[in-house]
């Protein structure tokens, strides 16, 4: 029997506290060697301003292998209602290869980008960091705050959308949902230059903010882009910061905010610091000091989905969650 889980039953399952947890241990296997993860394949559908990957990966330690299929369209928010990431993910038995579960992947995608984001706001972010700034106001924008909330002791938030009203929207909804004080802001040199933690979750082509006005000693969370030729942070921002990606293969294929100032002669590729999971591992020391100004840039890899899917997948079954389908 394979289990199907809706984003219904992932949102019931799944905690972002326990999420990072088990992001944290998925980016630890990486640097110690027990997982497998190939680059993911990826198309462009540019006359629909869509996008489309595949995602397959194994957690040796945790017993996850997992494959999953994930479009982000541009124009689905205004144009269709839709949510701008979509996913679907398979996760299978690692001794026999059968399909154990089909999980709807919207939800676990924005819950495994935000708990990486927690993970290294863990290990990169000033202990005293107070005050959260945010680019974007969708769904991925909502799990990085949270994620955020979960690993510092935030106060306030600041929130920058292109669409005003959407910006009031989150800030009203998370203002509840954290209680912590949560305003939309117009200005984004503003929450540039106030802020301790910024993490920029939008669909911009361009960067979102100069990096000449972000203050000493502040981190960035960067999951917006995902593509050679887009960026969310300008040149500025990255030649100031202490550089720390989630897979420097990857990175340095997919990642625009890295790639643009790497062709312009900006930056080398030893400017990556290091990968995430090379810090959770202890390879590598995190910040060091309280003026650094620290950069976690993601792509997003396939060991963050087989964690939280498997950790979606366990828990359903614990609780008897979601519906079973013979397929054989």
């Amino acid at each position: 029997m394979v289990l199907m889980l809706s984003k219904k039953d992932a949102e019931t399952v799944l905690t972002m506290k326990e999420s990072i947890v088990a992001v944290e241990e998925a980016f630890r296997e990486l640097a110690s060697g027990t997982a497998l993860m190939p680059t993911r394949v990826a198309l462009s559908v540019s006359d629909k301003k869509g996008w489309m990957g595949a995602m397959p990966a194994y957690l040796s330690r945790a017993g996850a292998l997992a494959a999953k299929i994930v479009t982000a369209y541009e124009n689905n928010p205004s144009k269709h209602k839709l949510p701008t990431v979509m996913a679907l993910i398979v996760l299978n038995d690692p001794e026999t290869g059968k399909t154990e579960a089909v999980l709807e992947g919207t939800h676990i995608t924005a819950m495994r980008t935000g708990a990486a984001s927690g993970v290294a706001t863990k290990y990169l972010a000033r202990q005293d960091s107070r005050v959260v700034g945010v680019f974007g106001a969708g769904t991925q924008a909502r799990t990085q705050l949270e994620a955020i909330k979960q690993v510092r002791n935030v106060q306030s938030a600041l929130i920058y959308d292109i669409i005003p009203e959407r910006a009031k929207r989150f800030s009203e909804e998370m203002d509840r949902k954290l209680g912590i004080v949560v305003h939309a802001e117009a200005s984004p040199a503003r929450i540039a230059g106030m802020c301790d933690i910024i993490a920029t979750a939008s669909t911009s082509r361009t960067p979102v903010f100069d990096g000449g006005t972000l203050k000493k000693g502040v981190h960035v969370n960067a999951v917006g882009s995902y593509a050679p030729d887009t960026r969310e942070l300008d040149d500025l921002t990255i030649v100031r910061s202490k550089l720390v990606v989630d897979s420097r293969q990857a990175a340095l294929q997919e990642a625009g905010d890295i790639i643009i100032p790497l062709k312009a002669g900006m930056i080398a590729q030893d400017h990556i610091y290091a990968e995430l999971g090379e810090i959770v591992a202890g390879l590598k020391p995190a910040r060091e000091n309280d003026d650094e100004v620290t950069v976690f840039k993601s792509v997003g890899l396939g060991i963050q989905d087989a964690a939280v899917a498997n950790l979606a997948y366990k828990k359903a079954r614990e609780k008897g969650i979601g519906q079973e389908i013979e397929f054989l």
